[in-house]
């Protein structure tokens, strides 16, 4: 499959709570949400070669249960640009919005 620089779309409110309710019920003790500041998005993209960013699973090694997502910039041809990985974003649950339609 060839490299999409324009992935991604907007989806209705209620098709991601849909999607969101159904992960939660299936996963009942899992995290539910990673929060990045801006200040690392921004940082992530600040070379202007990049188009955007790849978001990857993981695992604690200390903690198996514990679900990290790591970003990373990605350039005009799919490749990971690896100079700058991003880490450590706040789980929910311990840090959750206001309930709403994504996360209750």
């Amino acid at each position: 499959m060839k490299f999409d620089p324009n992935a991604g779309s907007l989806i209705p409110l209620e098709e991601a709570a849909e999607m969101t309710r159904t992960y939660r019920d299936l996963n009942p003790d899992d995290t539910i949400a990673h929060y990045f500041s801006r200040e690392i998005i921004d940082e992530l993209l600040r070379d202007n070669s990049l188009v955007g960013i790849r978001m990857y699973y993981g695992l604690d090694p200390n903690n198996e249960k514990a679900k990290e997502l790591i970003l990373v910039g990605v350039d005009r041809d799919g490749n990971d640009v690896t100079s700058k990985v991003a880490d450590k974003g706040t789980k929910c649950p311990i840090v959750c919005s206001n309930a709403n339609e994504l996360n209750s």
